[in-house]
């Protein structure tokens, strides 16, 4: 078999070859190949964002190396503040795309925060996904919670709803300061108060928005945004405990168009993440990076969420 004049081959098996991309790397100075690291693919938010930027890659002709460092099922949320701990698991891993000579790397973040990952002298083209990075030579690309929460609650008052309540994550979650100044935004462009006693947090957890909900409808509200679809469904359990019902007594209103979003009953009004979107923007700005582009690359990328309207919300 002849071997091409224009790669490099290396014994494959038994009558035939393989490239290899390593040492074609080299000789070119690139070789072609980006590094992909997620914090966990487990996450329900990540596997939509590597395929995002695979489809890209694949575009562009680049193949893409996946680290998932299982930092949510190692740890489950106990390692945020563990510096140490997180960088016993990154270190290695930043380490082995390095030695495969990696042309640039996507770091994919379970949820948004300042991450601190890549280092100021850090010489890899790299962009951080789904989160932020105190590294201003690292572009971030993330989802714009502000503009989305403030385009739902835009809605909820056109239906007539004045008395909206919230039920956030942790009180300081990036995602729940962000989708608040959204919803107090809407509020002050509708001439309307805002009330510190509508505003709840729950975690994240259904178990904490139903006992949340409780508390909201003592305030009267006539409707719940709930910054996530999982938190919905404890609203969901408490009205129906009480007789309510979602769409036609009290609104309810989600983020994140979770796939149990269109079963519940009634489906759930809700914010669609653009996570395959964040993933091919992500992939578009690295793939700048290392072609050099001339053009000036933002600090961040904001993408909003697509309004996913279902029977959750009536009209009073």
């Amino acid at each position: 078999m002849k071997k091409p004049d224009r790669e490099y081959w290396i014994p494959w098996k038994r009558g035939g070859y393989r490239p290899n991309y390593i040492a074609q790397g080299l000789r070119n100075q690139k070789t072609k190949t980006i590094g992909i690291i997620a914090e966990d693919i487990a996450q329900f938010t990540t596997p939509e964002i590597v395929d995002g930027i695979m489809s890209r890659c694949e575009e562009k002709g680049y193949r893409a190396v996946v680290k998932n460092l299982r930092l949510y099922a190692r740890w489950s949320d106990s390692w945020y503040d563990n510096e140490s701990s997180y960088h016993s698991i990154l270190d290695p891993t930043l380490k082995e795309l390095e030695s495969i000579r990696v042309d640039g790397i996507i770091y994919i973040a379970g949820h948004a925060r300042v991450i601190h990952c890549f280092s100021e002298d850090f010489k890899t083209p790299a962009v951080m996904a789904y989160a932020f990075t105190d590294n201003r030579r690292v572009p971030s690309v993330a989802i714009d919670d502000k503009k989305s929460a403030c385009e739902m609650i835009h809605y909820l008052i056109s239906r007539g709803h004045r008395k909206i309540g919230v039920i956030g994550g942790r009180e300081n979650n990036i995602h729940t300061q962000q989708r608040l100044q959204g919803y107090q935004k809407a509020l002050f462009e509708n001439r309307i108060l805002f009330n510190p006693s509508w505003v709840r947090y729950a975690d994240w957890e259904k178990e904490g928005a139903y006992q949340e909900a409780r508390e909201l409808l003592k305030e009267d509200v006539t409707a719940v945004f709930c910054m996530a679809d999982r938190m919905a469904g404890g609203v969901y359990r408490c009205l129906d405990e009480i007789g309510l019902r979602a769409g036609r007594d009290i609104a309810v209103a989600g983020f994140d168009n979770h796939d149990i979003a269109e079963y519940f009953v009634p489906g759930l009004t809700t914010m669609a993440l653009p996570l395959r979107e964040i993933g091919n923007v992500s992939a578009d700005y690295l793939l700048k990076q290392m072609e050099e582009a001339q053009e000036e690359i933002p600090e961040k990328i904001l993408i909003p969420c697509t309004f996913t309207e279902r029977e959750s919300v009536h009209t009073i």
